[in-house]
């Protein structure tokens, strides 16, 4: 019997994270209610805070989830490549096209450094995308002593760009694709001086 009440729990969990997942993606973090939330999932609003506590930390869940997925796209994208600099490459466009994605962009990169503050938000990150780049600029020859600044500013340039795709997104999807071409492009020229 526990272990069917625990199988339910893990379920209601995860239905509630998938509902606030889903209507912070479409409303944004400030239109949306655990009450919204509850009622989205199909389970009591108390449900909703013993497995998240509060709207914050269901909305770390969901980043925490969706950084995951971003980290997964890069890591198999860079797989499918031979040489370190490819492996980069490789990895640097999954990330922008996964965190363009809805509903990373707007939970990942709007809300959530918002709502989590930029030390929660940096933790999010320093656990699942910015050690595969690390590592990833480490082997494409990046000095050791350069490691931690190159993240940095390959990252920053990336999260960026993925804020830029999203607000030309709204402008309409012939402006989203044009945007998304350009913001790899660029990308690859970036890659270039890093690669040098």
């Amino acid at each position: 019997m526990a272990r069917a009440s625990a199988a339910v729990a893990a379920q209601t969990a995860r239905d509630v994270l998938d509902a606030g997942t889903e209507l912070f993606t479409s409303r944004g973090f400030a239109e949306v209610s655990l009450e919204d939330v509850a009622q989205r999932a199909g389970v009591t609003r108390g449900a909703v805070y013993h497995h998240y506590r509060s709207k914050a930390g269901l909305l770390r869940a969901a980043a925490a989830r969706l950084q995951a997925d971003v980290a997964t796209a890069v890591v198999a994208a860079a797989e499918q490549e031979e040489t370190a600099s490819a492996q980069l490459r490789a990895g640097c466009h999954a990330f922008l096209e996964a965190i363009t994605a809805a509903p990373a962009v707007r939970i990942l990169l709007i809300d959530a450094p918002a709502v989590l503050g930029w030390t929660q938000w940096r933790e999010l990150d320093a656990q699942s995308s910015a050690p595969h780049l690390r590592e990833a600029l480490a082997a494409a020859g990046v000095a050791e002593e350069l490691l931690g600044a190159m993240t940095a500013h390959l990252s920053g340039a990336m999260n960026e760009a993925a804020l830029w795709v999203a607000e030309q997104a709204r402008a309409g999807e012939r402006d989203e694709s044009r945007a998304r071409d350009a913001a790899h492009r660029s990308l690859d020229q970036l890659l270039n001086a890093v690669l040098g």
